[in-house]
C-alpha cells in the first residue's frame, strides 16, 4: 500500500497542516472581557435604580448583549460559518418568543396578584387552591 501525504497527515489536518481554527488577538479578547465586566457592573447598578417594570427589560437586554459578545468572540461565532450564526440568532428569537408568551400569560392573572391586602390574598388562595392551609399574612399596619 502506498502512503501519500493525505493518508499520513492524520485526522484534523489539511495538506499536512493541523487545523487550529481562528486565532483571535489578545487585545480583542481582553477588550471583550472588559466589556463583559462593565456590563456586569451596569446590571448590578440597574438593580439599585428603580425604573418600575423596565428593570427586568433592562436586565434582559444587557444579558442578551453579554451572551452575544460571548458567542461572537469567545466561541468564535464571528469567524464561523454563516449557518451557525443563523442557528444562534434563531435560538435567541425562540427564547424571546417564549419569554413574550410567558409575560403575556402572567399579565392575564395580574388582577389576582397579592396587593398587600391579606383578605384579597386569602380569597385568591381559596379560589385557586381550595384545599390549601390558611395563609398567615402580616399586615403592613
Amino acid at each position: 500500500m502506498a502512503h501519500n501525504a493525505h493518508t499520513t497527515a492524520g485526522h484534523g489536518s489539511h495538506d499536512g497542516h493541523p487545523l487550529v481554527g481562528h486565532l483571535v488577538p489578545i487585545s480583542t479578547l481582553v477588550s471583550t472581557a472588559l466589556a463583559l465586566l462593565v456590563l456586569t457592573v451596569i446590571t448590578v447598578a440597574v438593580r439599585y435604580i428603580d425604573v418600575g417594570e423596565f428593570n427586568i427589560w433592562i436586565a434582559i437586554g444587557i444579558a442578551v448583549v453579554k451572551a452575544t459578545l460571548v458567542a461572537l468572540f469567545f466561541m468564535h461565532l464571528r469567524w464561523d460559518r454563516p449557518f451557525n450564526l443563523l442557528v444562534f440568532v434563531g435560538c435567541i428569537a425562540f427564547v424571546v418568543l417564549m419569554m413574550v408568551f410567558c409575560i403575556m400569560d402572567t399579565s392575564q392573572y395580574r388582577k389576582d396578584m397579592y396587593t398587600g391586602n391579606p383578605s384579597a390574598a386569602q380569597e385568591t388562595l381559596e379560589k385557586y387552591a381550595p384545599g390549601a392551609p390558611v395563609a398567615r399574612f402580616k399586615s403592613n399596619g
